[in-house]
């Protein structure tokens, strides 16, 4: 259960095209110089997320890219599933020895399959599916928009405060109100 720099790099870049289009095209050299990520890197993300229908190009001068739908249709899901980015817990649960299946030797030497079978195997297989279903669900229901106004507020907040607000969400269990 790993998110990698591709996953995270794709939504702070997202992000930074939120807070900097204003409906005009954003360029990737400025979303690198403003993000500390590679240009090259960056124009790899985002070839895997206008195949993804997440972002639209612009050419010509002045060009580059823009959000394809509203910042409120577009799930941190959606960005991560364009860049190829899986975060499911129970992803390989049954592919590796560690998780399930045992290569064991028959009566003739053959390397057989055996299924572990175990109460304590079933029911840990069972909480990491959960864990999953909620994590992609969570994912799933969080836009670019709901980021953005969030960060807004924090900003606004701390402005006030004078101090750092590094927090998205107050409450791990609070969904998008």
């Amino acid at each position: 259960m790993r998110l990698t720099s591709k996953g995270r790099y794709a939504v702070r870049a997202m992000l930074d095209l939120t807070f900097h289009s204003n409906g005009n095209p954003v360029r990737l050299q400025e979303i690198s110089t403003r993000q500390s990520i590679s240009l090259h890197y960056l124009e790899q993300l985002f070839r895997k997320l206008r195949t993804g229908k997440v972002v639209k190009s612009v050419r010509g001068p002045g060009g580059g890219y823009v959000l394809s739908r509203s910042q409120d249709e577009i799930s941190i899901k959606d960005v991560l599933d364009c860049v190829g980015e899986n975060i499911n817990p129970a992803r390989d649960i049954l592919a590796v020895p560690s998780s399930g299946i045992e290569v064991m030797k028959d009566e003739s030497g053959n390397d057989i399959n055996a299924i572990v079978d175990t109460k304590e195997f079933n029911l840990t297989k069972t909480y990491f599916e959960n864990l999953g279903t909620i994590m992609q669900d969570y994912l799933a229901t969080t836009s670019l928009g709901d980021l953005a106004r969030k960060g807004a507020s924090a900003a606004f907040a701390t402005e006030q405060a004078g101090g750092s607000e590094s927090t998205i969400r107050a409450n791990v269990g609070e969904m998008n109100q």
